[in-house]
Order: C-alpha cells, then sequence, then structure tokens
C-alpha cells in the first residue's frame, strides 16, 4: 500500500482595500518612514476599516476564492481549522462561524490559537487527518484583524501589524508531494515577552483594565527578536538536516513575515540566497497567522509541481516550527 501524504491543491486569499502608510502612521504616533523601514522592513498594511466586520469576514471571502479556483463544492470540505488570535469572539469558533457563512455543512471545524505559528501548526494538524485516512478534503485557514488588538498610540507595536486572510486546500497524494515532514516547539516561558494583557480568566476585562490600555498587543521587543531569529533559524535548518535539503536544492524559504531582519537572518543561517525567500512584508506587514498562506498566495504562479519549500515561523507563547513540503502542482 502507497503511503498517503497531504498536498497543498490550492490556495484563495482576501486582504482589505485600505492601507495603511508609514506616513499616514508618522501622523498619529511619533515615527517615521525611514525609521520603519530600517528596522521592520514595512511600507504599509491592509486595514479593515468597515464597520461591524470581523476576521470570518475576512476568512470567509478566503474561502469562497479557494472553492472556486479548485473548482470544488462546499458539501465535499470535511473539516476546516482556522489558525486566529483575533477570533470574532471568544466563543464560538471563528471556524465555525466561517464554516457557516461559506456553506460548509458537512465539516465539523475549530480554531487554532499559536500566534504567529499558527498556520504552521494547523497545517501539521490537518495533514495528520489526511495522511490516517480520515479526510479528504480539508481547508486550513490564517486569519487574523490585528488592527482590532493594535494600539495607534504605542509607537513599539503599531506600525508591525495589518490585517488579511488566506486558505489553503489540504488533499491526499501518493505522489512524491505534499507535507514531507514537520517539527513544532513550544516554549511557555514567552508568555511573559509578548502577550494581550487582560480580556482571559486570568484578568478578565473590567473598567480598569480598558483604562490602563491592556486589551492590545504587548511586547518585549528585544527578548522577542532574539529568540524569534535564534529559533527560526534552528528549526529550519533542523528540518533541512533531517530530510537531507541541501540549500542549492531549496526551492522556497517561506518565513514568517515579522521583520525583514529576523527574515535575513534566517536565510543567511540557511546558507540560502535571497532569491529563494518569500518576502510580502513591505505590502501587508504582519499578519500574524496569515503571513505564510499570504506569501504563497503572492507567489503561487512562481511556484513549480515537485519545488522543495520550508515553512518557518515563530510566535507569541514561545512557539516557532518548520514544515518541509514538496508543492504539488503547476498554476
Amino acid at each position: 500500500m502507497q503511503d498517503i501524504r497531504a498536498a497543498i491543491t490550492g490556495i484563495g486569499a482576501f486582504l482589505p482595500e485600505y492601507r495603511l502608510t508609514n506616513d499616514e502612521l508618522s501622523t498619529m504616533v511619533n515615527t517615521s518612514d525611514e525609521w520603519i523601514m530600517q528596522r521592520i522592513g514595512i511600507k504599509e498594511r491592509r486595514i479593515m476599516k468597515e464597520s461591524g466586520k470581523a476576521t470570518s469576514d475576512m476568512g470567509v471571502e478566503a474561502v469562497n476564492q479557494l472553492l472556486e479556483k479548485t473548482n470544488t463544492s462546499p458539501d465535499e470540505i470535511e473539516l476546516v481549522i482556522c489558525a486566529t488570535i483575533t477570533p470574532d469572539r471568544p466563543f464560538p469558533a471563528t471556524a465555525n462561524v466561517i464554516s457557516r457563512k461559506a456553506r460548509l455543512t458537512n465539516a465539523w471545524s475549530y480554531d487554532i490559537s499559536a500566534a504567529c505559528s499558527g498556520f504552521v501548526y494547523a497545517l501539521t494538524t490537518a495533514a495528520n487527518f489526511i495522511e490516517c485516512g480520515k479526510y479528504k478534503k480539508i481547508i486550513v485557514i490564517g486569519a487574523d484583524m490585528m488592527s482590532a488588538i493594535t494600539d495607534y498610540t504605542d509607537r513599539n507595536t503599531c506600525p508591525l501589524f495589518g490585517d488579511g486572510a488566506a486558505a489553503v486546500l489540504l488533499e491526499p497524494t501518493t505522489e512524491n508531494l505534499g507535507i514531507i515532514d514537520h517539527i513544532n516547539h513550544t516554549d511557555g516561558k514567552g508568555r511573559h515577552y509578548l502577550h494581550m494583557k487582560a480580556g482571559g480568566s486570568k484578568l478578565p476585562a473590567s473598567s480598569d483594565t480598558v483604562k490602563n490600555r491592556e486589551h492590545f498587543v504587548h511586547q518585549d521587543g528585544k527578548t522577542v527578536f532574539k529568540y524569534a531569529v535564534s529559533r527560526m533559524a534552528d528549526v529550519a535548518v533542523e528540518i533541512m538536516k533531517k530530510n537531507d535539503v541541501k540549500p542549492q536544492e531549496l526551492s522556497w524559504l517561506v518565513p514568517h513575515q515579522a521583520n525583514m531582519r529576523i527574515i535575513d537572518a534566517v536565510a543567511r543561517r540557511m546558507g540560502i540566497s535571497p532569491e529563494q525567500v518569500m518576502i510580502n512584508i513591505e505590502k501587508y506587514g504582519n499578519t500574524t497567522a496569515a503571513t505564510i498562506p499570504l506569501c504563497l498566495y503572492d507567489y503561487e504562479k512562481q511556484l513549480k509541481k515537485g519545488d522543495n519549500i520550508i515553512l518557518a515561523a515563530f510566535g507569541a507563547g514561545f512557539t516557532w516550527g518548520s514544515v518541509y513540503l514538496k508543492w504539488a502542482y503547476n498554476s
């Protein structure tokens, strides 16, 4: 019996129309285009400005586009996993809401909360459902509306984040393609350095938490940067060595889009050239769980069947991980 692997067979995405530029940000906080570009590498980010819209609305748009592109009926989808840290509500799961809005009536669904590593975690989880032969069509979504938890009076965090969503279809294959390996890690000591202080059971919402601006992203930038570089680079190099992938054999590194300096450091550690790295951080900023699938979406037409690809991410928690896959189709 041939081994079954999970392969990405299509991608859909959604980005809000509104572009928040560095020049506009500089009218809101003490910053500048030069400062942001030198330290982070972001020129603009997309922001969901429409009243009443939430993460699920972006996810639905990505899913609907995916279904249309792959000529897939909603009834064929058996499972939906949504990676997000900005759910519509604490419960029900945003994946549940997306399933309803996209008419995925035969699928069960749930969310994964792993911050910027969310898509890697969700893809790994979904792949196991395919590999065991249980399911044939699964949608994995990375979606975050970071503008909802960004403090636009904090010059250290507000330039970082944007809104967006992307979704991939996973299907089984017996070819030498698809998801070959993964390595995921967690270290809970990171909870002190990148988090949202209030809104959970430890510190429920109150007038004081709102007054103290504790429902926004808080980050110890230097510490997060140090761990992100080392952990993302280590796990990317580890999966290359484990699968005997030489730098010249790697078609693409798809890194989480948090900071250009982090991305450059990871590529150098892996021994690969800038031409082997997918980058769109300048256009979208850090969309958290959506960054990696948005990169795949932007580069889809350049991808070729059989391309060796490594996904690498690092996020709050701390969480980090990598996935090694062979691309399954020509666009």
